[in-house]
């Protein structure tokens, strides 16, 4: 028979035979976790908590008592998940309306968690595309359609930028193009597009990665992950917006028919780019999907990455990096990152970063030429020439904060999901 622990929060300090300030204490048949802090460092101890237990093997927890809101139960359960999905955690402290936003986030989270978390051998470009609509058709059958084009389609339909880079793979480079439509009027605007990077896997091309470099980059489909996350927790909250889904998804491998460093790839909005570096991948098949997503005319265009080096430089892997020219946008991508208890941080993004990655044989190259660059911004500055009025309706997120390489106090080694709360918040403002 599986015992299962109770887990009490408690928000007086434990006994001193646990330790100056410890997080944790037990008796015969519960855990006691001490949390004395305040806000979002109370979030933090009560994940730190989590993450003990489960390191501990602890397998089967049950939270109990009073003290238990919904931000401290996501806050354990975030702390508390592991990449092989082998533990269980019993809520049932909360009201009915809190239980149902956790499962909302639970449902959510784990699929975008466990998603990026699949080898490549499981998820490649087509299964990444069927994975996000069974995701999303399960929330709402009736509001989704949805159609994936793949392999020599997309070059005839003018998706060059996917085609060209999954067209070193033998598995087929797809482009998934989904309507999320609660009112079933053909003729009802699109209030956002979302565009995900969905690199499935990620060697560099020519450009070859290291091999620990290489060793995470079944990660490097976060982007796609993120915003599909993000998409299905809106509707589970009661999305009522049509918003349409872009997801440019390729593995980026060697072979004879890889794309090779001198390419110049000519873009169906008229912009030609120079390829520089073939591991500057990303932003080119996310050309596509900003362009795709133009064309539909949204109140406002966000695509999500895991985009560039730089940007985990400057943040680590605690903080997503947010960019856009209407800072008024930013700075409403980093109050919902804030009241969803995310963490993002603003990048600088000014029209001389487009000035920085020139090309003598095409408009721009895929990457900035130069000394002392900026790598984040220059690589946001590259999307701004694939957004239709760049300046007034679109977000970039590059999401250092989606992948955890080796576990640390709050998170286990793997996908965080990191961001979706941010993206649902801003689909249903």
């Amino acid at each position: 028979m599986t015992t299962v622990l109770d887990v009490v929060l408690c928000a007086k300090a434990a006994p001193a035979q646990w330790g100056n300030k410890a997080l944790i204490s037990f008796t015969a048949d519960q855990v006691i976790v001490h949390v004395v802090s305040e806000g979002s460092t109370r979030l933090q101890d009560i994940q730190k908590a989590a993450r003990r237990l489960d390191a501990q093997g602890l397998k089967h927890l049950s939270l109990i008592g009073d003290s238990w809101d919904l931000e401290a139960c996501w806050a354990f359960y975030q702390g508390y998940y592991n990449a092989k999905q082998d533990n269980q955690l019993g809520v049932a402290v909360l009201s009915e309306q809190a239980q149902h936003q956790f499962e909302a986030l639970k449902a959510a989270a784990d699929w975008t968690r466990a998603v990026i978390n699949l080898g490549p051998a499981d998820i490649y470009p087509q299964s990444l595309c069927d994975s996000a609509i069974a995701f999303l058709t399960e929330l709402a059958p009736k509001h989704i359609s949805y159609r994936i084009i793949t392999g020599e389609d997309l070059l005839e339909q003018g998706w060059v930028g996917t085609y060209t880079v999954g067209k070193g793979s033998c598995q087929a480079p797809a482009m998934l193009q989904l309507d999320y439509n609660p009112s079933g009027d053909d003729d009802e605007p699109v209030t956002v597009a979302l565009v995900g990077k969905g690199i499935t896997f990620d060697s560099g091309g020519y450009s070859i990665k290291p091999s620990d470099g290489m060793s995470v980059m079944k990660s490097d489909m976060g982007g796609a992950a993120t915003v599909t996350g993000g998409l299905g927790l809106a509707i589970a909250q009661g999305l009522n917006k049509r918003v349409k889904l872009f997801l440019c998804c390729a593995e980026n491998l060697v072979s004879s028919k890889a794309y090779k460093l001198g390419d110049v790839i000519n873009y169906k909005n008229g912009v030609s780019v120079e390829v520089l570096n073939t591991d500057a991948e990303g932003r080119l098949v996310l050309a596509d999907g900003l362009i795709a997503a133009s064309e539909v005319k949204p109140g406002k265009i966000i695509d999500a990455a895991t985009l560039t080096g730089a940007a985990k430089m400057a943040l680590g892997r605690d903080y997503n990096a947010v960019f856009g020219f209407d800072k008024n946008l930013v700075e409403q991508a980093l109050v919902a990152a804030k009241a969803e208890a995310e963490m993002a941080w603003a990048l600088p993004l000014e029209d001389f970063h487009k000035q920085q990655i020139s090309s003598s044989f095409a408009d721009i190259a895929n990457v900035s030429s130069g000394e002392g660059m900026a790598g984040a911004s220059t690589a946001a500055a590259f999307l701004a020439y694939f957004v239709k009025n760049a300046d007034q309706n679109w977000l970039h997120f590059d999401l250092s904060g989606c992948y955890q390489k080796s576990a640390n106090s709050l998170w286990a080694t793997g996908a965080k999901g990191h961001g979706i709360r941010t993206i649902a918040r801003l689909l249903t403002e």
